[in-house]
């Protein structure tokens, strides 16, 4: 699964569709003198790594790389003290979203790296998590990211199925990567498939997207889904006055192709301007927002006011940390961060963003400014 070729002055290896191997087209031909092309992908000091996609530096992360996978938003496992954990395997998404509440994609304005984690290593901590979880886990796949650029998903997914906890796997998707066969081969292996469709007309979803996004091949998807032994729920996000009118089209939808067979078949979504996200005009109130949710399960006979009891979702204690906010630690910076500002420690077995100038190698003493959800953001001081 690896293709070679030439562009801008390096030899450039990809592996799996989205592993950018870049090497100085002069410093590659003297290396492959004495070393094969295998020897020079893995252990030449003189490569770059890049997300194929999103063309942004690329860190892969495993447990050689003595990085943590609890502590950071992007990437690892987030623990919100349920029985629902956050599996995050990779970073970086192909659509331009209006309503990114991460600033994803390739017009971001804030993302200066991406990180990709190995499956062996991620099951490992999942399975950690898991066990002091206790029975009925779900293993939910989302990331600020399109999980399906994860190069080894399949793989992950069965992983996370042969940990004894595990009692329900779920993936948010936008579904432009998904095929028929991709769905027949997941069926057995993942419970429910989150879509997110937020439109079914061309035009408007290019204003959406930020790029020319498949409808058709996505309402296929869909279709494909609700027919299999996979769970679909549809979720759109309603954004005012740009796509008022398709929210209702997306309800009838889901519907007629029969989601919802165990859990509910929508999950709408008020469009919230989060801090570091994209900002739209206009902002829906949440008293407009779930009262027309109302109108409408009276007038379609479907729940789309939920909770976390349609899922099954309970509180659980928090897998233990100590780390807490106001706390003064001294690390060694290991990564560039995810935002352009930002570095990447290591404390108490937890990985913390710093904001720092400093680079990586170097140590930073550092106060812990935020702490939420078992993630954590220090500022230099």
């Amino acid at each position: 699964m690896i293709s070679e070729y030439e562009s801008n002055g390096e030899k450039v290896f990809l592996l799996r569709r989205i592993i950018e191997i870049r090497i100085e087209k002069s410093i590659y031909e003297r290396l492959s003198r004495k070393y094969s092309k295998e020897e020079i992908i893995q252990y030449s000091d003189e490569k770059r790594i890049i997300h194929h996609t999103t063309k942004r530096n690329l860190y892969y992360i495993s447990a050689q790389s003595g990085v943590p996978l609890l502590g950071h938003a992007a990437f690892g496992i987030i623990d919100r003290g349920t029985n629902l954990l956050q599996i995050r395997p990779i970073t970086g998404c192909n659509l331009n979203c209006i309503f990114c509440s991460v600033d994803e994609g390739r017009g971001t304005k804030t993302k200066a790296n991406d990180y990709i984690i190995d499956p062996d290593y991620l099951a490992e901590w999942y399975s950690k998590v898991a066990g002091f979880k206790g029975e009925g886990v779900e293993a939910h796949i989302d990331g600020q990211a399109e999980p399906l650029l994860y190069p080894y998903f399949t793989e992950l997914v069965e992983k996370l199925r042969s940990v004894r906890e595990t009692e329900v796997i779920s993936v948010q998707t936008n579904g432009t990567l998904l095929s028929v066969g991709a769905i027949n081969s997941l069926e057995g292996k993942i419970d429910r498939i989150n879509l997110s469709i937020s439109t079914l007309d061309e035009e408007r979803a290019r204003e959406i997207y930020g790029v020319r996004y498949p409808v058709e091949k996505v309402k296929n998807v869909a279709e494909t889904i609700a027919s299999s032994k996979i769970d679909l729920l549809i979720a759109p996000v309603w954004v005012p006055r740009v796509n008022d009118e398709d929210i209702e089209k997306i309800i009838e939808f889901a519907l007629d192709i029969g989601a919802g067979k165990k859990w509910p078949p929508l999950g709408i979504q008020k469009y919230i301007p989060y801090r570091g996200g994209r900002k739209l005009r206009h902002v829906m109130s949440f008293r407009t927002f779930y009262d027309r949710l109302r109108e409408w399960e009276e007038e379609y006979g479907v729940k789309l006011v939920l909770s976390p009891k349609d899922f099954g979702i309970e509180k659980r204690k928090r897998y233990p940390s100590e780390i807490k906010k106001g706390q003064t630690y001294t690390g060694k910076i290991i990564m560039d961060g995810r935002n352009f500002g930002e570095k990447i420690a290591v404390v108490k077995d937890r990985v913390v963003t710093v904001i720092t100038n400093k680079q990586v190698g170097e140590h930073v003493k550092f106060r812990i400014i935020r702490s939420k959800d078992g993630t954590y953001l220090g500022e230099e001081i």
